[in-house]
């Protein structure tokens, strides 16, 4: 039966697991909490690919004190061998009694067969508490998990009257630096950024991690590169949108960032592809119809075919506003 106190350590595993967000993947990013006679022992976060997982690190740490304690994970424990062996394993041979869980993982390696072990071993299993907000931070796992695809996030920056460039072409810099330092942690956050031929030409960017420390993710143009242009390293691709989303979900991408231009973000909406849209919306107007809008190409005819969604977030980063939306499926 879950308690308050359940809900409350949870909540410290979620927090804890957002440590592991910029090294884990394609592993998912996991926290863990032992917790004994109402206080906590331990914490751990997953490691870096290769490395512990939350629960065996935090069993770890906790030692003897494991001894009949409660484990909080926000995702079930792994009961395979891959590059580190079974959290399952762990678990049982620290004797802890209690093992409460946010969400079953759809892993097909897993997938119920980590509670299964752990019942079968005499151990107490809750699973549910925290599940919502496990849900949200895992998003582009399970979304990998469950289809194969990454999980496709695009990012556009924009004035009020919704212009992301100006009619000469030229759109730097639409918003401050905070919301510029918070694009450089998406672009950390995943695994491989993807941006049209033609924004690479405009703009030249470099679409690599420099306001907060992280690993760069790989870089995908759609169409031709120039030998000389900034992005390079980077992967040309001119095929289909999704040939490309099924050959990077195939190859562990978890999530691929698309940063536009307005053809690319255009062409990815169209195809029903985007599973979030964030948009960064400055103080500013450019005033006219001749500047470059979000998306390019043709939109809905009318009203009544019109996408609509949900808000998941509104935040404040310096005088812009991130907006987070995902749309309601057809």
């Amino acid at each position: 039966m879950t308690t308050n106190n359940d809900l409350e350590f949870m909540s410290q595993a979620v927090e804890v697991a957002k440590e592991a967000r910029l090294r884990s993947s394609p592993n998912p990013w996991v926290g863990a909490v032992v917790v004994s006679e109402g206080k906590i022992i331990s914490t751990a976060a997953t490691g870096s690919h290769g490395e512990l997982h939350a629960e065996a690190q935090a069993l770890f740490e906790a030692g003897e004190k494991a001894r009949g304690a409660t484990l909080y994970t926000t995702l079930e424990p792994c009961s395979h061998q891959g590059l580190t062996g079974p959290c399952t394993e762990a678990i049982m041979s620290s004797e802890i009694s209690r093992v409460v869980i946010a969400i079953k993982d759809p892993d097909e390696k897993v997938s119920g067969s980590g509670i299964d072990t752990l019942l079968e071993a005499g151990i107490e299993v809750e699973l549910g508490p925290g599940a919502p907000e496990v849900l949200e931070q895992l998003a582009a796992y399970l979304h990998h998990r469950n289809t194969g695809f990454p999980y496709v996030v695009l990012k556009l920056a924009a004035t009020l009257d919704g212009r992301i460039a100006a009619p000469d072409g030229t759109s730097t810099w639409i918003t401050g630096e905070e919301a510029r330092a918070d694009v450089h942690l998406l672009r950390a956050e995943s695994d491989a950024v993807c941006v049209g031929a033609g924004t690479v030409r405009t703009d030249d960017p470099q679409l690599t991690v420099r306001a907060i420390k992280g690993k760069d993710p790989r870089r995908i143009v759609v169409g031709d590169i120039p030998d000389e242009a900034l992005v390079q390293p980077a992967e040309s691709w001119t095929g289909d949108l999704n040939d490309l989303l099924n050959n990077l979900g195939s190859q562990g991408v978890l999530q691929l960032l698309v940063e536009g231009g307005a053809d690319v973000a255009g062409r990815f909406h169209r195809e029903g592809l985007i599973d979030r849209y964030i948009i960064y919306i400055a103080p500013a107007l450019l005033g006219g119809d001749d500047g470059k809008a979000l998306f390019s190409g043709t939109g809905a005819p009318t009203m009544e075919q019109i996408q609509r969604g949900r808000f998941t977030s509104i935040t404040q980063l310096g005088n812009d506003v991130r907006i987070d939306l995902i749309l309601e499926e057809n």
